[in-house]
C-alpha cells in the first residue's frame, strides 16, 4: 500500500470461483466489501469462445455498473514437419488472436468507453488509453424535446478527458493511471501527465486513488471514471499481463491438468455395461490394459498408413526444397553471368572510345621526351671552379645598327640623337650651352633671356632682393 490515508481497493477471490470482491480502504479503516468482479460460467453452452466480466455491487450482486464482453478472432496456427508428426497428423485447434483494445459498459447512464492499447517500439512498454466525457448527465428539463435527446457523452462536440495506464517497466506488471490532456472532435490537446491511480499487481492486488490529484479532473461522473479504472485494470491482467490458457473459454479446452498415462476403464466388456451381474466382474487384474494389450489388425494398418502419409509428405518438403535450392542456384548463376557479360561491355565501350579519341587526336602532345639530365655534381678531387658553374650565354645579336643623326640643333638630339642605339657613345654639349642645343647666337655672348628666378640683362647668376612697400 502506498499510503493508508489514500483511498484503496483490494482483489480478494472468495470461495465461489466465479466471484472476487474489491474491498475499500481509507485512512486506515477497517477493509469493508464495496463491489464484486463477476465472470462468467464457462459451463454454459453461450460463454464458449468468449471473456465476459462484469463489476456490481457487492450486497447485491445483482445491480451490475460495467461489464466488458471480448469475442477474439481465431487463427489455425502453421506447423513444421516435426509437429505434424508429432500431432500425428491431426490438426491443431485454432489459436486466439488478443485483441488491441476492449470495450467498457457503463449502465445508468449508458456510456462506452473504448479502450486502445499501444505498445512502445523504443521501450517496449505496453499503454492503454481511454477518454471520459466531462458532461455525462443531461440537464433537468420540463422540456420533452430536451428528454428526447441522447446524453451529453454521446456527442462527439462533449469535451472528453483523455487517460492512459501505463506499465512502470517492461518487466513489471505494475501500472499506473495518467491523465493525459482533453480531445475535442478527435483533436487532441496534450497536457503534462498527472497521476490519477495506482495498480499494485501482487498475491493480492490493490488499486489506490491518488486523491489529491483527482480535483484537477474535470469530470462530472467521478462514479463512472471509478468504475472504468476498477474493471479497465482486471481485464488489462487477466487479458494482457497475466493470460491462462482458458481466459475466452476456448471449446475443449480442460482446466484440469491431463495424465500422461491413460487410467483403466472399469470394465472392458460390452456384456458387462449391458446387465446388471455386478458380481461377476473378473478381477481387476485381469482387466488390466496390460494384460489385454493386442491391438486390432485395423488400427496397425491405419497407423501403416498414416506414417506412409507422413513419410509422403515429409519427402515432398525434401523435394520442394532441392526445387528452391537448385532454382536460387540456378538465379545466383545467372546474375553473376549477367554481371560478367556488362563488364565486358563497359570495358569494350571504354577500349573504342579510346581508339576514337586517339585517331581524332593522334599522339602530338602526350610524348614529353626524356627526362632532363640532373646537373654535375661537385667531385672531391679538387675540381676547378669553372665545371661548378655553367657556361654563360653568348650575347643577344643587335636586330637594328645605330640611325645616323644629323648635325642640326634642337630637341632631335634627345629622341634621334647619336646614342639612341645600344652601345653608341654619347653626345658632348656644345661649349657654353649646359644642355645640348644652341639658341643661334655662336659668338658666345651672353643670353638676352630672362632667367628664371633673376632680373633682365645679369648674368652673374645672382637674385636681388626687392624692397617691399610694406616693410
Amino acid at each position: 500500500m502506498l499510503d493508508e490515508n489514500l483511498p484503496t481497493f483490494f482483489y480478494r477471490r472468495s470461495s465461489n470461483p466465479l466471484l472476487s470482491i474489491l474491498y475499500f480502504t481509507q485512512s486506515g479503516s477497517e477493509p469493508v466489501g464495496e463491489y464484486s468482479i463477476q465472470k462468467i460460467n464457462p459451463d454454459l453452452p453461450q460463454s464458449r469462445n468468449k471473456y465476459a466480466v462484469a463489476l456490481g455491487d457487492a450486497a447485491i450482486q445483482d445491480v451490475i455498473f460495467a461489464e466488458v464482453l471480448i469475442e477474439p478472432e481465431f487463427q489455425q496456427p502453421t506447423l513444421s514437419a516435426a509437429e505434424v508428426r508429432q500431432q500425428n497428423g491431426v490438426p491443431p485447434p485454432p489459436v486466439p488472436l488478443i485483441p488491441d483494445g476492449f470495450t467498457i459498459q457503463l449502465y445508468n447512464p449508458e456510456q462506452q468507453v473504448v479502450v486502445k492499447g499501444e505498445k512502445s517500439t523504443w521501450t517496449g512498454k505496453e499503454s492503454f488509453e481511454f477518454e471520459m466525457p466531462q458532461q455525462s448527465f443531461r440537464v433537468p428539463s420540463v422540456s420533452k424535446v430536451d428528454r428526447q435527446l441522447n446524453d451529453p457523452g454521446a456527442s462527439s462536440l462533449t469535451p472528453k478527458v483523455t487517460f492512459k495506464w501505463k506499465r512502470d517497466s517492461k518487466f513489471s506488471k505494475d501500472m499506473t493511471c495518467y491523465m493525459t490532456g482533453t480531445s475535442v472532435d478527435g483533436r487532441k490537446n496534450k497536457d503534462p501527465d498527472i497521476t490519477i491511480a495506482m495498480y499494485k499487481h501482487a498475491k493480492e492486488p490493490s488499486l489506490t486513488m491518488y486523491e489529491p490529484n483527482l480535483r484537477r479532473v474535470e469530470i462530472e461522473d467521478r462514479k463512472g471514471l471509478e468504475v472504468v479504472l476498477l474493471l479497465g485494470a482486471e481485464v488489462i491482467r487477466e487479458i494482457y499481463l497475466s493470460p491462462t490458457r482458458d481466459t475466452f473459454n476456448i471449446a475443449g479446452v480442460s482446466n484440469k491438468r491431463k495424465n500422461s498415462r491413460p487410467t483403466p476403464t472399469a470394465s472392458t466388456s460390452p456384456a458387462h455395461m449391458m446387465t446388471s451381474a455386478i458380481g461377476n466382474v473378473p478381477p481387476a487384474k485381469t482387466t488390466s490394459p496390460i494384460t489385454q494389450q493386442p491391438t486390432p489388425p485395423r488400427d496397425t494398418a491405419g497407423i501403416d498408413a498414416e506414417t506412409k502419409r507422413l513419410q509422403a509428405l515429409v519427402q515432398q518438403e525434401e523435394r520442394e526444397r532441392e526445387k528452391r535450392d537448385r532454382a536460387e542456384q540456378k538465379r545466383i548463376k545467372k546474375m553473376l553471368e549477367d554481371e560478367e557479360r556488362e563488364r565486358q561491355r563497359r570495358d569494350a565501350e571504354v577500349a573504342k572510345e579510346t581508339e576514337r579519341l586517339r585517331k581524332e587526336f593522334g599522339l602530338a602532345g602526350q610524348d614529353f621526351g626524356p627526362k632532363p639530365s640532373l646537373p654535375p655534381r661537385p667531385s672531391h678531387n679538387g675540381a676547378s671552379s669553372s665545371q661548378l658553374h655553367p657556361p654563360a650565354p653568348p650575347p643577344r645579336p643587335v636586330s637594328a645598327g645605330p640611325r645616323p643623326h644629323g648635325g642640326g640643333g634642337g630637341f632631335g638630339g634627345w629622341f634621334h640623337g647619336v646614342g639612341s642605339s645600344p652601345g653608341a657613345p654619347m653626345p658632348h654639349p656644345q661649349q657654353g650651352n649646359p644642355y645640348g642645343y644652341s639658341n643661334g647666337n655662336a659668338s658666345g655672348s651672353s643670353s638676352t633671356g630672362r632667367r628664371r628666378g633673376g632680373s633682365a640683362g645679369e648674368g652673374t647668376g645672382k637674385v636681388q632682393k626687392k624692397k617691399s612697400t610694406f616693410f
